[in-house]
């Protein structure tokens, strides 16, 4: 039998029957199925495959096999053109795995939050509150006190009256 994968760290190496199974197994986000089903689908992937922290796309080419973790999808070539929804994903250098490139997935991109309208009962946002005043410092535990000055050395005297020259 040809085996076309090796076993994890842990030697749990499995193959699985869908990328549904697989998708479910490593507790990928929901959001990112569809857009992992369309990356797969759009290079040939043939077979899924356990590879502990990812699951391993073994594409029906000779290409290298994808590895698909939970925020993003590694394994194409530098002149690879990977279209999802007539949109030409933008390829990244992989840090980890040169020379190939990943994607990330939409849950793994950095989200902008839209502007929210305040609900009733709720605070003002921070740009239409008044400024804070600012804040007196903090009163120290030892206030300085004037012990007086020495009439021969003129240093300051200690607590005890005394200045360096009375020694």
């Amino acid at each position: 039998m040809n085996e076309v994968q090796g076993p994890t760290p842990a030697g749990t190496s499995r193959p699985y029957r869908s990328l549904a199974e697989a998708l479910r197994a490593h507790r990928i986000p929901v959001e990112n199925h569809e857009f992992i089903a369309a990356v797969t689908e759009a290079v040939g992937v043939s077979s899924y495959i356990d590879r502990g922290r990812y699951i391993e796309a073994i594409r029906r080419t000779a290409e290298a096999p994808l590895h698909i973790g939970r925020t993003y999808i590694n394994g194409f070539a530098a002149d690879e053109q990977v279209s999802v929804g007539g949109r030409v994903l933008p390829l990244l250098p992989s840090e980890g795995r040169p020379p190939y490139f990943y994607v990330n997935q939409p849950s793994g991109l950095p989200t902008v939050s839209a502007a929210k309208r305040p609900a009733s009962g709720t605070r003002t946002p921070a740009a239409s509150r008044p400024a804070p005043e600012p804040r007196a410092p903090k009163a120290t535990n030892l206030a300085e006190r004037d012990y007086g000055v020495c009439d021969v050395c003129f240093m300051v005297k200690n607590a005890s009256g005394r200045c360096g020259c009375d020694e």
